[in-house]
């Protein structure tokens, strides 16, 4: 009987020690840790700041939305400045087309350069202090800009001087142009020789031919014919090819789509063309 009891003893002992290991291993509800932690993206959509620009082209009224965390109103404005108002940036050059004219030239000489240097002065100030968008194509079409106006004062300085002295042309750093140059500097009749040729190739161009020639006609038979040359080859030779040489930026649908790339959307009211 103490045997039998003994044993019932030690059975239940071993079954309650297995028990206790089995749940020593299953831990409690509040401590049971994802197999996976999941990390939150740090990095936060910026928001963007929707400011209004109103602006007009040629035959529309336009309303740009821009995000002013990328770009200021001052740029913006800048930038259109650049595109629509300053693209044809120009500074003053008389127009000589008349004796008359070349005359006044020759006369106010120096009153004419002091006017176009202040002239100079003050739109190279403008582009220099220009605070456009920071983006390398906007950047790119001011450089390009500002490089434009200065070939163009060195052009229109020369021009002004070579009506009383042709002989400035001969160092003008345009130098597709040597022909004009040499030619306005050499003999009465190959100037008017090389004359007659620009006026024939003109009337090739001109809607009116005959009147081109019946003006250098009428000119030819002048006292004062050699002004006349003079006027035509360094206005219509020499001063289109200088022209010709100066690189400015296109203005073309190319720099409309920059310019409208710089805002969230445009709303545009037009005219009919």
């Amino acid at each position: 009987m103490r045997i039998y009891l003994f044993s019932v003893l030690l059975l239940c002992l071993i079954h309650c020690k297995k028990e206790n290991k089995i749940a020593s291993k299953i831990p409690a509800n509040d401590s049971i840790l994802p197999t996976e932690t999941h990390k939150k993206d740090s990095l936060k959509t910026k928001e963007i700041q929707k400011q209004l620009f109103t602006f007009d082209t040629e035959l529309c009224t336009n309303k740009g939305y821009f995000d002013a965390k990328k770009y200021s109103r001052e740029e913006i404005q800048n930038t259109y400045r650049l595109w629509f108002e300053l693209g044809g940036v120009s500074l003053h050059d008389p127009a000589v087309f008349k004796l008359e004219d070349l005359q006044q030239v020759r006369r106010d000489k120096n009153q004419l350069l002091a006017k176009l240097d202040k002239d100079f002065a003050a739109k190279k100030a403008l582009l220099e202090n220009l605070k456009v968008v920071p983006v390398s194509y906007w950047q790119n079409v001011k450089n390009q800009t500002y490089q434009a106006l200065l070939q163009e004062y060195e052009l229109d300085k020369i021009k002004i001087m070579a009506y009383s002295d042709p002989s400035v042309l001969l160092g003008s750093p345009f130098k597709s142009c040597t022909h004009f140059a040499r030619v306005l500097n050499s003999g009465d009749n190959e100037i008017i020789e090389e004359w007659r040729k620009m006026r024939e190739q003109m009337s090739r161009k001109n809607g009116d031919p005959q009147r081109i020639m019946d003006e250098f006609e009428s000119r030819l038979n002048s006292s004062y014919k050699k002004d006349y040359a003079i006027l035509d080859l360094i206005v219509f030779g020499w001063g289109n090819c200088a022209n010709n040489e100066i690189q400015r930026p296109e203005h073309d649908e190319k720099m409309n789509k920059e310019f409208n790339a710089l805002f969230i959307k445009i709303d545009s009211e037009c005219d009919e063309p």
